[in-house]
């Protein structure tokens, strides 16, 4: 009796290989879909000029109460820095200055890129100070095309 021996190869084997390319083709159809279906909201954003009107040479009167607001909310009250941008600090400058008592009309001049806080600030120190009477400084328009 002869016994017939198999032999098997014990060589290298072939390692089975992931295809990325279908996963690839997946992605970008996922992806095309998401871009598809999203639906982006733009929020429409206001155009804002500052007012200019024709006006006269400024005036200084004596019950004047002039507070500038610089680009980045610093005050001064009649040409003196205010050291603090809280309120009560604005609103005991504007007491010291109104030398025309409750009578003193206070002059808001805000460059036009100051924060619109800084502005309030100076209307609710103005309203604790006891001075209601508030305007707004406006650049004329033949210096508005600078």
């Amino acid at each position: 009796m002869t016994r017939a021996r198999m032999q098997f190869r014990h060589g290298a084997r072939d390692e089975p290989e992931i295809n990325l390319i279908p996963f690839i083709d997946v992605l970008l159809v996922i992806l095309i879909f998401l871009m598809l279906s999203t639906t982006y909201s733009k929020f429409t954003e206001m155009q804002l000029r500052l007012p200019t009107a024709d006006v006269d040479a400024q005036r200084d009167y004596p019950k004047e109460v002039i507070v500038t607001v610089s680009a980045d909310g610093r005050y001064t009250v009649n040409k003196a820095a205010v050291a603090d941008r809280n309120v009560s600090t604005v609103a005991a400058a504007l007491g010291a200055a109104a030398t025309g008592g409750k009578e003193s009309v206070v002059i808001i001049s805000a460059d036009a890129s100051s924060p619109h806080q800084a502005v309030v600030t100076v209307m609710e120190a103005a309203r604790r100070a006891g001075l209601m009477q508030i305007t707004f400084a406006a650049q004329s328009t033949a210096q508005a095309g600078h």
